[in-house]
This record gives C-alpha cells, sequence and structure tokens, in this order.
C-alpha cells in the first residue's frame, strides 16, 4: 500500500463523523413535524389576535402585526408547496 492511499484513507475516517447524522436529531421528517407546529401556531396566534381586537382586547397595532405574520407565514407555505409540485413534475418528466 502506497503513501497516498493510506492518506486518503485516514482523511476519510477523520471526515466521516462530520458526515454522520447528529444523535439528536430525528431526521427530515422530525424537522417538517417542527415547522408544521411553528406555521399551526402562527396562524392560532394570528386568529387569536384577530379575535381580541375585535372585541377591543388588542390594540390595532398588534393585529396589525399578526396580520402580517401570518400572511407571510401563508405565502411561505404556498412557495415551498409549489416547490415540491415542480419538483415532483420534473422528476416525473425524466426519462427511464
Amino acid at each position: 500500500m502506497d503513501v497516498n492511499s493510506l492518506t486518503a484513507v485516514q482523511k476519510y475516517a477523520a471526515s466521516r463523523p462530520a458526515t454522520e447524522p447528529k444523535a439528536g436529531a430525528g431526521g427530515p421528517g422530525e424537522t417538517f413535524m417542527g415547522l408544521a407546529r411553528d406555521f399551526a401556531a402562527t396562524l392560532h396566534d394570528g386568529e387569536t389576535t384577530a379575535k381580541a381586537a375585535m372585541t377591543g382586547g388588542a390594540d390595532p397595532h398588534a393585529l396589525v402585526q399578526a396580520l402580517a405574520q401570518t400572511e407571510l407565514a401563508v405565502e411561505t407555505a404556498v412557495t415551498v408547496r409549489n416547490r415540491v409540485v415542480e419538483a415532483y413534475q420534473e422528476i416525473l418528466r425524466m426519462p427511464v
């Protein structure tokens, strides 16, 4: 075995732990669930603030902030959905 191949094996062994998944990370499914929870919480907070503003319990500034956050969350979700649909369509167009 020559020195170059031995060095390559050592470098690969040293870099391998950096590419392994973290012990606390549950993977993409857990990440997606966290994002879905955050999205639902944002919508719920906006709805709660809107109800409070209708009954006089919140100021108009808080209502505008909540509506802006809700709008941004919905636009982000729609954009992600569109990207996923585009990627799926691209996969379907691939020749087999």
